[in-house]
This record gives C-alpha cells, sequence and structure tokens, in this order.
C-alpha cells in the first residue's frame, strides 16, 4: 500500500495551469483556482498559467513551449476532455506526448467511478510524458480536479511517496535526449 516516507525530504515541483473553454475568464476559472490551490497547498510552485480556447492546434502550441521551457516540470490542463465536437485537449495532448502514461486514464475512471458512477465513462482523462515534462489532462470541474489532484496527482508527484512515485525518476525522463 502506497504511504508517505517522512525520512525523504520533499521536493517541490514547478507546474503549470492550462484551462481549456471557450467560455471561462479569469474571474470564473474555477477548476483553474481548484489545482493552483491544490499543488501550492503542498508545496509545489505555480511555474505558468493560461486559459486557452478550445483548439487543437492552439492548445498543442501552448504544451510544446511549456515543455520546452526549463522551468517547468509538470503540465495539468483542465478542461476539453469530454465527447462533444469542441473537447480537442485529448488530441492536442497526444499530439505532443513522446509517451503516453496509460494507467492514468484507468486509475482516473476508477476514481471517477467512486464518485459519480458510470458517467465516468465520459472522462477522457490522459497523461503523458514530452520533452522531460510531464503532462496531464483533466476534466473541466472542480470536483473532477479535487479528485485527480487529491487520489492521483498529489501522490505521485510526491518525492516521499512510497513505493514509487514519478519525481523520483523526473531527472530520467528526458535520457534518451542526452545518448550519443
Amino acid at each position: 500500500m502506497s504511504r508517505i516516507d517522512d525520512t525523504r525530504d520533499f521536493i517541490p515541483v514547478r507546474i503549470a495551469v492550462l484551462t481549456v473553454s471557450d467560455t471561462r475568464g479569469t474571474d470564473d476559472d474555477r477548476s483553474g483556482d481548484t489545482l493552483v490551490a491544490r499543488l501550492t497547498d503542498a508545496g509545489h510552485s505555480l511555474a505558468a498559467r493560461t486559459i486557452l480556447r478550445d483548439d487543437r492546434d492552439v492548445i498543442a502550441t501552448q504544451l510544446r513551449d511549456w515543455c520546452a521551457d526549463p522551468d517547468i516540470d509538470v503540465i495539468i490542463s483542465t478542461g476539453g476532455t469530454g465527447l462533444t465536437g469542441r473537447d480537442v485537449t485529448v488530441e492536442a495532448h497526444r499530439d505532443v506526448y513522446e509517451k503516453e502514461i496509460d494507467a492514468f486514464g484507468t486509475v482516473f475512471t476508477h476514481v471517477s467511478m467512486a464518485k459519480i458512477g458510470t458517467s465516468a465513462v465520459q472522462s477522457r482523462a490522459t497523461g503523458g510524458v514530452a520533452n522531460g515534462t510531464y503532462l496531464f489532462a483533466l476534466p473541466g470541474s472542480p470536483g473532477a480536479c479535487r479528485d485527480a489532484w487529491d487520489e492521483i496527482l498529489g501522490k505521485q508527484l510526491d518525492y516521499r511517496h512510497r513505493p514509487c512515485n514519478f519525481v523520483e525518476i523526473m531527472p530520467r525522463l528526458d535520457e534518451h535526449q542526452r545518448r550519443k
């Protein structure tokens, strides 16, 4: 079972938050606000934050720009993971991924099932890695953002989490780019 190992020091990571919405602005971005509050309360730093419209190319460009920024370790987006025609965040993420973290969506669905039952099948939450940066796409509701952070990301982005976590392998995410 997972646990926090208090003999290890906490290592803060730098996290960018992207809200994808055609209707939200800075004054009513409750999902983005939820993520920012959770990550800063945990001791991590907010590296960047923006809101973009539901446009696959625009989203993918922002993700690539942030992946190229050495001051960003993790990108979490919220919104655009559903099934409608305007929901293109998952496709934009997959345009950027070098590797997909397949189990992230599965675990998110499991967590969601406990909260919203079979409605969880309508979410396409996803995670991946690109250019040494973790990327996660979450649904656009504050509840989904809370669930993803509290049940998955808050633990996996804590270096003290055992038996393993995302932070401890972070230095090796881009090792293929360093090989000659």
